[in-house]
């Protein structure tokens, strides 16, 4: 039984109590943590998995040797879905696209939304690099087609090419388009598909059960008065405010 489960079920038992909060003593909680039983293995899974979603393609391999814990897609696929997710993050997006048509071209293919994206980023680094006509003719010969065919795609389009109008970005309202925040945002996507077509998990699972984790200590907070954690870093109990 996990963390979350324990505030879960704490929660559930104050409830079908009176309606003032309960105090839930710091020695009692603690007795209740420690009669969690985790199995080292999970959490060894756990970790892994973390690894090799984000790309940590060493880190998981040193892990594996000193753990014995085996990774659930082979390790070197890592490094190719990384090189192609660093390709975006430094602008080069045509050679994302070959990386990625090199590794499986059904990815593009069966993903329109994905390859619009790419060829918007590409769209974007030309506005970047001052290349205004360049950039003026590659919206007109291949995005404004697919734009033509969904609506969506069309008002990213339109928002992308108003960068063209403003000498100076700054003033621009979309300006942002041409923030790193943009490039890791197609990173992500493109990792994402990657991972997808692989048959693996496209996020990692900690993330989401420390999202769940503090939705339980929020609920429960509601209904009682107990030692929480606030700084997921450390997972330190720290008692409630009186």
């Amino acid at each position: 039984m996990s963390l979350f489960w324990i505030v879960i079920r704490q929660l559930a038992e104050i409830e079908a109590m009176e309606t003032s909060k309960k105090v839930i003593t710091r020695e009692e909680w603690e007795k209740r943590l420690s009669d969690v039983k985790i199995r080292k293995e999970d959490m060894n899974r756990l970790v892994m998995n973390f690894l090799v979603t984000e790309g940590y393609v060493e880190a998981a391999e040193k892990f594996r040797m000193e753990s014995g814990t085996d990774p659930d897609i082979d390790l070197a696929t890592i490094t190719d879905r990384m090189a192609v997710k660093k390709a975006v993050q430094a602008g080069n997006v045509e050679d994302a696209i070959e990386k990625v048509n090199d590794l499986n071209p059904e990815i593009l293919d069966t993903n329109p939304q994905l390859f619009f994206h790419l060829q918007q980023q590409r769209l974007i680094e030309l506005i970047r690099n001052g290349k205004l006509e360049e950039a003026l003719e590659f919206a007109q010969e291949e995005l404004a087609p697919r734009g033509e065919e969904n609506q969506s795609f069309l008002e990213e389009l339109e928002k992308t090419v108003a960068l063209l109008a403003f000498e100076d970005v700054s003033n621009c309202p979309v300006g942002e388009l041409l923030d790193v925040s943009q490039r890791l945002k197609t990173a992500s996507e493109v990792n994402a598909a990657i991972l997808t077509s692989q048959s693996h998990e496209k996020d990692p699972k900690l993330p989401s059960l420390l999202k769940m984790l503090i939705w339980a200590q929020n609920q429960l907070g509601e209904k009682a008065v107990y030692p929480r954690i606030n700084d997921l870093s450390t997972a330190a109990l720290e008692d409630p405010a009186v």
